[in-house]
């Protein structure tokens, strides 16, 4: 670091301008590129999924809670494990505490797992967080929605993130979107990989600091741990 650039005020005021108008711009373009999400058209959710919870079978309608769009997190979490992925531990830290607010806005944020339910409460109680979180094991949802490749031969021929990259495991990140309307469901977005980056508000910190993510030539996010588990 100690080769970096070091100015006068004066010369770093006129940089951070300069800086700020290109901020500006990214802010236009990142408004549009909301308002075209928000014109995707949607797909009409046939399949009848059955989940696990706390108090027993829910289906996805039920999980709207009573509100009119609901955010599923795909929480990488098989049923063979005994504790939940810690990179989305991190982003459920992120999202745990903006539940309540987006309840008020009439939208719904759960997350979805394969491993059973027992494994999600003790997990999720250990972790402290209030959201709620269901068990797909019983249904094909994580399949069906692009975050499980069960079998060892599908991951060499599938593909993961709309085919831009392999899926590597049996699990993967990401986040889907649905609309309720009456009795009907749709399926109105949905994102994985990196296109979830923007509901992890750690991510959106350390890209304000001079040193970044510095994850170049290292595995992603490699520094991460459980919260419970930094300094042990």
């Amino acid at each position: 670091m100690t080769d970096h650039a070091v100015v006068g005020h004066d010369d770093w005021v006129a940089a951070r301008t300069a800086l700020l108008a290109r901020e500006k711009s990214f802010t236009r373009a990142r408004d549009e590129l909301t308002r075209e999400r928000q014109e995707l058209p949607w797909e009409a959710v046939e399949q009848e999924y059955v989940f696990a919870g706390p108090g027993g079978r829910e289906s996805l309608a039920d999980l709207f809670d009573g509100r009119s769009q609901l955010i599923v997190y795909h929480f990488m979490f098989a049923p063979e494990d005994e504790a939940g992925c810690p990179h989305c531990s991190w982003w459920a830290d992120n999202f745990d505490r903006n539940v309540v607010h987006l309840a008020a806005h009439d939208t719904t944020v759960v997350a979805i797992s394969r491993a059973p339910v027992d494994k999600l409460e003790a997990y999720r109680k250990r972790m402290g967080w209030g959201f709620h979180w269901v068990s797909s094991g019983g249904n094909d949802f994580n399949v069906d929605f692009g975050v499980a490749f069960l079998a060892p031969e599908e991951r060499e021929s599938s593909t993961y993130n709309y085919g831009s990259q392999p899926p590597q495991l049996a699990d993967r990140e990401g986040v889907s979107v649905f609309l309720r309307d009456g009795d009907a469901v749709f399926h109105t977005y949905s994102a994985y990989a990196r296109g979830i980056d923007l509901l992890n508000s750690g991510y959106n910190f350390i890209d304000l600091t001079p040193v970044g993510r510095d994850e170049e030539g290292r595995s992603p996010k490699y520094w991460i741990r459980r919260c419970d588990e930094y300094g042990t």
